[in-house]
């Protein structure tokens, strides 16, 4: 029933900003941790940034200084600032809503279709 819709993606080049937006539908991202998640070609996917229901922010260190991931409950929308691009930032982005299931069971995970970012000159 849960929704994740992303958008903003494309091709910048290195150096250049981004910013990809999550737009959830079926479910208040209020009450869950959101994130973003990329896939480069031939790699594992990796988180890149979540942030809690008290807007407690996490990054890869990677991208640390660069990437902002922030919230907007009243507009259930989940953003990712992207500034400073390189092209190992290249990847699919995934947008994530991470919704606990209670003691004992992990957590369920929601994914959006993902949108392509090309760092390239």
């Amino acid at each position: 029933q849960v929704q994740l819709v992303e958008s903003g993606g494309g091709l910048v080049q290195p150096g250049g900003s981004l910013r990809l937006s999550c737009a959830a539908s079926g479910n208040s991202i209020s009450i869950d941790v959101m994130g973003w998640f990329r896939q480069a070609p031939g790699k594992e996917r990796e988180l890149v940034a979540d942030i809690t229901t008290t807007r407690s922010t996490n990054y890869v260190d990677s991208v640390k200084g660069r990437f902002t991931i922030s919230k907007d409950n009243a507009k259930n929308t989940v953003y990712l600032q992207m500034n400073s691009l390189k092209p190992e930032d290249t990847a699919v982005y995934y947008c994530n809503l991470k919704r606990a299931r209670g003691y004992g069971l992990a957590p369920f995970n929601y994914w959006g279709q993902g949108t392509q970012v090309t760092v390239s000159s």
